[in-house]
């Protein structure tokens, strides 16, 4: 007699995942409310509790719900920080930085980490900077905290060393008006800014820092500041997990600035 293996689920499986996918996303389970428990769903589907759990992983595995221990699972609330890169040329009061004058602009309350260490840096950053090999730079580690406290990005400033030891950027902690303001007394004003966007998923070290849930992908926005004479001064590296950012980039014609 030949050996008939049983049928797949797997088809199924994806079947339910889109199903409760456009349930989701219709309103019938609103961001931060509980799902139907495995019974309930299985009941609803007719079809394994095993199955349901591979269905709950690949909702995961999406960034569309999340577990919470001896809770259940919940649909993943959403609510973005808007980033703006432009505004860190515009006009602000001397006393706030840019990352107090985002959150007074979103009616949001948050805070930052922040540490300064000097390395040698990475291929990528000391090419961006236009080091000789063996140069050291120092570096600002930022982790911003908003609403609930949860890490919400990080923000890493580097410059090379010589511009700055023995100045306030190399202060651990917030400096009220702002670290550019730092370079420009520095003779090192920032006037133009190269931005490089990629979208990709976090590397294990970005994933524990922010503690991002599986399946959240990461934009990073690598801003390289350029003097009045063009000459590279700070590198800095952005990342914004994508299940708490919208990037909004406002453009305007050429000669249209003072309408």
């Amino acid at each position: 007699m030949p050996n008939r293996s049983r049928p797949s689920t797997t088809p199924r499986i994806h079947e339910i995942a889109s199903d409760l996918r456009t349930r989701i996303d219709g309103g019938e389970f609103a961001a931060g409310s509980k799902l139907p428990s495995t019974r309930e769903l299985t009941e609803q589907y007719d079809i394994s509790a095993q199955a349901i759990a591979r269905v709950v992983s690949l909702l995961k595995a999406d960034g569309v719900v999340e577990g919470r221990q001896g809770a259940g699972v919940f649909v993943r609330a959403w609510r973005p920080l808007v980033y703006r890169p432009q505004s860190e040329f515009r006009r602000k009061p001397p006393t706030v930085d840019i990352f107090t004058s985002l959150l007074e602009s979103e009616g949001r309350d948050g805070s930052q980490s922040i540490e300064v260490e000097t390395q040698l840096p990475s291929e990528a950053v000391r090419q961006r900077l236009q080091l000789p090999e063996g140069e050291p730079v120092a570096v600002r580690r930022r982790t911003s905290y908003v609403d609930n406290q949860e890490p919400f990005a990080t923000d890493d400033s580097y410059v090379p060393l010589k511009l700055v030891e023995g100045s306030e950027w190399m202060t651990p902690g917030s400096v009220d008006r702002g670290t550019n303001q730092v370079l420009a007394e520095l003779g090192c004003k920032l006037v133009r800014a190269l931005d490089e966007m990629y979208i990709r998923m976090p590397r294990p070290d970005e994933v524990k820092r922010l503690k991002l849930p599986a399946g959240t992908p990461i934009a990073e926005l690598i801003s390289t500041g350029h003097d009045r004479n063009g000459h590279p001064v700070q590198v800095t590296s952005c990342i914004l997990p994508g299940d708490r950012h919208v990037v909004v980039y406002e453009r305007v014609a050429p000669g249209e600035e003072g309408e």
